[in-house]
């Protein structure tokens, strides 16, 4: 795991059992996930707004809301993969949830290395352009930006970029060469709640330019379209 640990991707664990949170806090953290955890729908889902995590694994019987209802409410604003861990194991509760957005289902008892290689998957997945092959990358000028490995290159040595400067650079190159708006990089970046909070972006913009720019104040790739947003020019 030492590809992600670099970017400490961010995982929500949406579980009122007890004793699968003490499992995956023991385990997660050691292969280099940062975990934060919810124990209802509702908690889940302020969290899933507030947080902007990388990965979700949700559990389907939820105290206070079918697990179903979350899969849905987040997929009205977001894109972020979701692992259902059950212990339904029906088919017609799979379809359920793979109709409605979830990107895998684990069904309990599960194994660790199981989950991993699922998880894995799901955010090879999430970060790959559509076509392109399980390693994809994009280079522009000195940079390279290997999207299957979460790892970023300036003249062929690695820099390191916390978890927000790589969520914000790699949704630029999602759309690379077309403009983003401000509202837009705050929803994807920083979730929904955040999408009036512009000063978030020029300081976070201004640190990862000072990372990969040659020249920081005048970039000539990550460059800013007035009053609009931002656009990554990769020739």
């Amino acid at each position: 795991m030492s590809s992600t640990r670099s970017h400490d991707v961010t995982v929500l664990l949406i579980e009122d059992e007890a004793e699968i949170r003490r499992f995956l806090r023991s385990t997660l953290p050691a292969h280099g996930y940062r975990l934060y955890e919810a124990t209802t729908g509702a908690d889940g889902l302020a969290q899933a707004s507030a947080r902007n995590p990388d990965i979700i694994l949700l559990d389907l019987g939820l105290p206070d809301m079918n697990g179903t209802a979350v899969i849905e409410k987040i997929r009205a604003w977001s894109n972020m993969p979701i692992i259902v861990l059950s212990a339904r194991d029906q088919e017609q509760v799979k379809v359920q949830a793979f109709d409605l957005g979830a990107d895998d289902y684990v069904t309990k008892p599960f194994g660790v290395d199981e989950l991993l290689a699922r998880m894995r998957a799901a955010l090879r997945h999430a970060t790959r352009p559509v076509g392109d092959g399980v390693d994809a990358s994009c280079t522009f000028g000195d940079v390279t930006v290997d999207l299957g490995r979460r790892q970023v290159f300036v003249s062929g040595a690695e820099i390191h970029l916390t978890p927000i400067e790589y969520k914000l650079l790699t949704t630029l190159v999602r759309y690379a060469g077309k403009v983003v708006t401000h509202r837009q990089l705050l929803k994807e970046v920083w979730g929904p709640l955040h999408v009036d909070e512009g000063h978030y972006l020029r300081v976070y913009m201004r640190q990862l330019r000072n990372k990969i720019e040659a020249d920081p104040a005048q970039p000539r790739h990550l460059v800013t379209e007035l009053g609009v947003g931002y656009r990554l020019r990769t020739e």
